[in-house]
């Protein structure tokens, strides 16, 4: 297995650092598909209450160590080049990034696909929860969808 990488980062991802990302893979000419996924913060309406965050909280060393054992099974799986995955922790406010997945391959259907399955593995199999903050300052944990 190669390095085991840490997915999380404090607070949201940042647009600027998404633009970086894309613009350092500029020189791999070998690549000829990105395929990106961002996951934003939604105002959703719960029994009448507004979002206006969500605070992540992971077990994080178990949960890097989860998504090592997926990333290796993500690239025996499909022909990728490289793959980046960036989840944030703590507070990431309503319009802001939370989760950026990044997958680069020869052609684009298997970035697509690839990319596809690593955003439902993370949201199905790693011990990340968040917990919704409403305007009004009560909050209630997150069920995925």
């Amino acid at each position: 297995m190669s390095k085991i990488k840490n997915i999380f980062q404090n607070g949201p991802v940042s647009p600027l650092f998404i633009a970086e990302s894309v613009t350092k893979h500029s020189t791999k000419t070998e690549i000829g598909a990105h395929q990106i996924f961002l996951g934003q913060i939604r105002t959703d309406e719960i029994e009448g209450k507004t979002v206006k965050a969500i605070e992540y909280t992971a077990y994080e060393d178990l949960a890097i160590n989860q998504m090592a054992v997926i990333r290796e099974e993500i690239f025996a799986k499909y022909n990728l080049t490289c793959m980046h995955i960036y989840h944030s922790l703590g507070i990431v406010n309503a319009g802001e990034i939370c989760l950026f997945v990044f997958t680069s391959s020869k052609h684009r259907k298997e970035a697509t696909l690839a990319c596809n399955e690593v955003v439902e593995r993370i949201k199905n199999e790693l011990p990340i929860w968040g917990r919704e903050i409403f305007e009004d300052e009560t909050h209630q944990w997150k069920t995925n969808q």
